[in-house]
């Protein structure tokens, strides 16, 4: 599995309207585009986010960032095109661990 994870800076007067688009709209847009298994999205402080898509593999990711993902940064910018600073990385998931009755 490839992991392409997002991490995300956001201006604190942008919190309540970045978490409501990424909740409402983005994230289900990315998973729509039906390259991921799933994501998750995280706030460790106030104004600091991350999200990780579960990329089937890499393939998968691979197109989504040919030819998709232009299109959703783009309406992501109109809605943040300031006030919002991201850095991306792929990982490669080695090995997962589940626990029992995960």
């Amino acid at each position: 599995m490839i992991t392409y994870e997002i991490t995300s800076q956001v201006r604190s007067d942008l919190t309540e309207a970045y978490e409501a688009y990424m909740r409402n709209r983005h994230i289900d847009d990315v998973l729509g585009t039906g390259y991921f298994a799933s994501a998750s999205f995280s706030r460790s402080t106030e104004g600091r986010y991350r999200i990780r898509y579960y990329a089937f593999d890499q393939a998968a990711l691979d197109t989504y960032l040919k030819e998709r993902a232009a299109e959703l940064r783009k309406h992501f910018s109109e809605q943040f095109p300031e006030g919002v600073e991201l850095t991306r990385e792929n990982w490669a998931v080695i090995q997962y661990w589940p626990t029992k009755g995960a």
